[in-house]
């Protein structure tokens, strides 16, 4: 089979046909203005091209461009002056507004959480951190402690493993709790303080 457009780019121009016979026959519907549904025909053979041998080089080429176009993201910040300092305007893919004079600064993130890149922290820090957490609540799911302590998900989950439980059953299915040794000592606190 050749391609009858001679602009095609990297596209191979010549394509082995392939019919096969051994598949799911599918049937074809088509849909009335009325809403009425009727069958259009019945699909008995699957055709699958295949660039010839001396097109693979360029196939493979078209694949890879296909590939690094997809997993291109572009992302701006812009920056704008006001009365009471800098704020950044988040453009599309980010998200909230942050007055650089502001005593409770949060940062801007973008939509998606598994682009944001964190630092980690001192790791007594972060446990004691961790340890006021469940003092609030004593069950946390990990996507809220790594909203909370704003830690890489690995790191905190290494953590997590020697501090606390989790939970598999049960009404808290999927959160994590401190072990017992760790409730008894902050509890311990609590009354001696």
């Amino acid at each position: 089979m050749e391609l009858a457009q001679s602009d095609t780019g990297n596209n191979p121009k010549s394509y082995s046909l392939n019919m096969f016979k051994d598949f799911v026959p599918m049937c074809v519907f088509s849909e009335s203005n009325q809403g009425k549904f009727s069958l259009e025909g019945k699909v008995e053979h699957k055709f699958d091209m295949e660039p010839h041998s001396e097109n693979f080089g360029q196939y493979g080429k078209l694949c890879r461009e296909r590939t690094n176009k997809a997993m291109l993201k572009t992302r701006q910040v812009q920056i704008i002056d006001n009365d009471h300092g800098v704020l950044m305007r988040p453009l599309p893919g980010m998200v909230g507004l942050v007055p650089s004079g502001s005593k409770d600064k949060k940062k801007v993130t973008p939509a998606k959480g598994s682009d944001v890149k964190r630092t980690r922290r001192d790791r007594r820090e972060l446990e004691n951190i961790i340890f006021k957490l469940f003092e609030r609540q004593p069950n946390w799911a990990l996507k809220q402690l790594v909203l909370e302590t704003d830690q890489p998900e690995q790191f905190l989950k290494e953590i997590l493993n020697e501090l606390c439980v989790y939970n598999k059953r049960g009404p808290h299915q999927g959160t994590h709790e401190l072990k017992p040794e760790y409730k008894k000592s902050s509890e311990e606190m609590d009354t001696g303080s």
